[in-house]
This record gives C-alpha cells, sequence and structure tokens, in this order.
C-alpha cells in the first residue's frame, strides 16, 4: 500500500515537474507517449478489469449498466477538464474565463483520479482477509502490477498535461498547490477504498459497483485518446505501431502476472 501511495504520487509529482521545467517539448512525441498509455489502459481494461468484474458480478446484466454509468460519467467529467485526463492540452485566453477552467478543470481532473486510485485498494493480504472472515464471493485481484503500471502510465501524461495548462493561466506557486492536489487524488481514493473495504463499511459487491464505474471512464479514456491522435483518420504507422506495443507488453505481463 505504502509503496503504491509513492509511486502514484511521486509519478504526477514528476511528470508535472517535466512540464514545469522543460517548456518546449515536441508534441508529436507527448503524442507517441499518449497512445502507448491508452492502449496499454484499454488493454488492460479489456483483459483484466472487465473479465474480473463479470466474474465476481452477481448479476452481468447490471454490471455492464454501471460500466455503460461509468463511461457517461467520464464524458462529463472529460467537460469539466477538457479533456486533461486525455492529454488534451489548450490554453485558456481571458483572465477570468482561465481562472473559472482551473477550478473546473482541477474538479473534474481530481475526481477522474480519484475513482481510478479506488481501483488499487484492497490490496495486500485481501485473499487473507476474506479467509479469515468467510467471504469467499469477493477476491479483488484488481490492484496486480499490471493494472497499477497501467495507471501509472496514464498518470504520468496526464499529470503533464495540467501542468502545461496552467502556465498559461497561474502563477508559478500555485501551479505547484494544484499539482500537489492532483497528486493526492489517486492515492487518497486507494486509501478511502482499503478502508471502505476494511472496515466492512462496504462489501465486495458494492466496490465492484464503484470498479466498474471506473472501468467505464477507463474505456470513455483510452477510446478518445485513439480518436483523437488521428483526427483526420489517417493512418500513421507509428502510432499504429506504438499501440501494437503497448497491446503485446499488456498481454504478456498479465500472462506473467
Amino acid at each position: 500500500m505504502v509503496l503504491n501511495f509513492t509511486l502514484l504520487f511521486l509519478t504526477a509529482m514528476i511528470a508535472g515537474g517535466l512540464a514545469y521545467f522543460i517548456p518546449s517539448w515536441e508534441e508529436r512525441y507527448f503524442k507517441l507517449v499518449l497512445v502507448f498509455a491508452g492502449s496499454y489502459l484499454f488493454a488492460i481494461t479489456v483483459l483484466h478489469i472487465l473479465p474480473e468484474l463479470f466474474v465476481e458480478s452477481s448479476n452481468a446484466t447490471k454490471m455492464g449498466l454501471y460500466i455503460l454509468l461509468g463511461f457517461f460519467i467520464q464524458q462529463i467529467l472529460a467537460l469539466l477538464s477538457t479533456g486533461v485526463e486525455h492529454g488534451h492540452i489548450h490554453h485558456p485566453s481571458h483572465q477570468h474565463a482561465a481562472n473559472v477552467g482551473v477550478w473546473t478543470i482541477m474538479i473534474g481532473l481530481f475526481m477522474h483520479a480519484f475513482l481510478e486510485g479506488t481501483l488499487l485498494g484492497n490490496e495486500a493480504g485481501l485473499t487473507a482477509h476474506d479467509h479469515d472472515h468467510g467471504d469467499h464471493g469477493h477476491h479483488h485481484h484488481h490492484s496486480g502490477g499490471n493494472l497499477l503500471f497501467g495507471i501509472l502510465l496514464h498518470k504520468g501524461p496526464e499529470a503533464f498535461a495540467l501542468v502545461a495548462v496552467l502556465m498559461s493561466a497561474l502563477k508559478k506557486r500555485w501551479i505547484f498547490v494544484l499539482l500537489l492536489i492532483f497528486s493526492l487524488a489517486s492515492p487518497l481514493g486507494m486509501l478511502l477504498s482499503n478502508y471502505l473495504y476494511e472496515s466492512k463499511i462496504l462489501g465486495g459487491e458494492t466496490l465492484n459497483v464503484f470498479y466498474g464505474i471506473v472501468a467505464g471512464g477507463f474505456l470513455h479514456i483510452s477510446t478518445t485518446i485513439f480518436f483523437e491522435s488521428s483526427p483526420d483518420h489517417r493512418f500513421y504507422l507509428n502510432k499504429v505501431l506504438v499501440s501494437m506495443l503497448a497491446f503485446g507488453l499488456a498481454i504478456s505481463l498479465e500472462m506473467l502476472f
């Protein structure tokens, strides 16, 4: 749990720091990183998260509805954050519009990051916890290394894009404060999820509802990255190769772990 907390926090802080200290960067390379992260996120959602959710759910149709709900919720969050979570970098022009935009971006992005962090709760010793309390119906393995790696891959470009947007609207000290708040969002979501389960406030089936919502959000983000990487619907060999590499890595790690 401590390791996951540290990795989530430092990944966001370091990636945001890169955007802060390297204001000149190649957009094409950033887009390739986005494609890799989006492809990997899509792969682990299909290979890892969705199969577990449907296996553990007592009603597969309801789980499908929760996933669709998550897709829709992420659409709303993307309107608030203006798509920063899938690497959309824009620069507010008006000072008033910039101030309003910063708060909506932070609200949408914090909620998204907080929700994805819940997938990493219930980590070490959960299977033993289930065994000790006779709850054999819900062995949550969502916190595996493959999933953590996918979230970290997504977290980096997300933090980079956030700082790149904020630099055109805020003073530097406030950029650091907001980056710090964002970097804590996923770790806090992870801790809350773990606490709710360990304290038996929420059971495994209820938590799976949240996981389904997060999985729907992942599908929205990853597919949006695909669409935005080729807005003119042209064939780009480098992006196809990057996607294939990400898919191959996700499949290999899923089979190994």
